[in-house]
């Protein structure tokens, strides 16, 4: 399909030059943005842990940034020092999931992500799927199973797997980019953003595969849908114009609210610059009040 062949091109690290990151957070009833940090590099996918700091990504390598101190400090990944802006802090706080180009993969894939599980604070991180172009996107909430995008066959779809490896299940088919997934917080659906309408959308589907439903019907393209702890909300990020199947840096996008019960929609930001890199992963404040997102100037 149209686009899919270049997907992986925007997961890898990011090394953008001249460029203005604004680490910030988002207020979802007030709309009130604060920003955590201004810095002239390019970092990307914040993920809030309840002891008050992100992890944030920059360069292939992985920081955590003190909220209140606003202190930035490099996490120790061993090997692992070509990670994406796929990464995401497990249930239970112990353990940090990433997605880590393995250039000694035998694969002749031009582009090896495999996820890796490693101890939040820091350490050798241990790998979970055996085959590359895998991008990790949700813990379930039991903290046994993953859920991820994986391109297999040229066609890229949603998948899980054990955490502890083994064989992935294959949750999508449909012709079309599937790629977002991440598990509700009771585990009864995944939420994802898919292609095979012709249009990108959000979607949800029970978290075996089936009863797949849109969510959204509009004219922007939608991408990674984020459940609230409390199962109330679900905040993505909104391309103001249609992208196809490619999600980029440097486009106009705005962050908006879908109340899981009512399916209401409205906008917690204002149109801003940034895209690839904004929200890829979960980033939701542990109380549900607020996101954690990144905008962009170039200069």
């Amino acid at each position: 399909m149209v686009g899919q062949s270049n997907h992986f091109y925007h997961h890898p690290p990011e090394n953008k030059i001249d460029t203005t990151s604004y680490i910030q957070t988002v207020d979802i009833e007030t709309g009130r943005i604060e920003t955590v940090l201004s810095i002239d590099e390019h970092f990307e996918a914040p993920n809030w842990h309840p002891d008050n700091y992100l992890i944030v990504n920059s360069g292939g390598k992985l920081y955590t940034l003190d909220l209140q101190s606003k202190d930035l400090t490099l996490l120790n990944t061993d090997f692992a020092d070509q990670c994406n802006n796929d990464h995401g802090i497990s249930p239970d706080n112990k353990w940090l999931a990433i997605s880590h180009n393995d250039v000694n993969d035998p694969s002749p894939k031009a582009y090896k992500s495999a996820i890796y599980v490693l101890p939040i604070e820091g350490g050798t991180p241990r790998r979970v799927t055996s085959e590359v172009m895998s991008f990790w996107h949700g813990w379930s909430p039991d903290g046994k199973r993953l859920a991820y995008c994986a391109e297999r066959n040229g066609n890229y779809d949603v998948y899980t797997i054990g955490i502890n490896g083994g064989k992935e299940k294959r949750l999508t088919t449909a012709e079309g980019l599937d790629d977002g997934p991440e598990y509700s917080p009771d585990g009864k659906y995944i939420y994802f953003n898919s292609y095979k309408s012709g249009h990108m959308q959000i979607w949800r589907m029970l978290a075996n595969g089936r009863k797949q439903e849109q969510l959204t019907f509009d004219e922007n393209s939608n991408w990674f849908p984020h459940p609230s702890p409390d199962g109330k909300w679900i905040v993505y990020i909104a391309y103001t114009s249609d992208q196809k199947q490619d999600h980029l840096f440097g486009k106009q996008v705005k962050l908006r609210l879908m109340n899981v019960e009512t399916k209401d929609i409205k906008d917690i930001t204002p149109v801003f610059y940034g895209g690839q890199g904004t929200i890829n992963v979960p980033s939701w404040s542990p109380d549900s009040k607020k996101m954690a997102f990144v905008s962009y100037s170039v200069n």
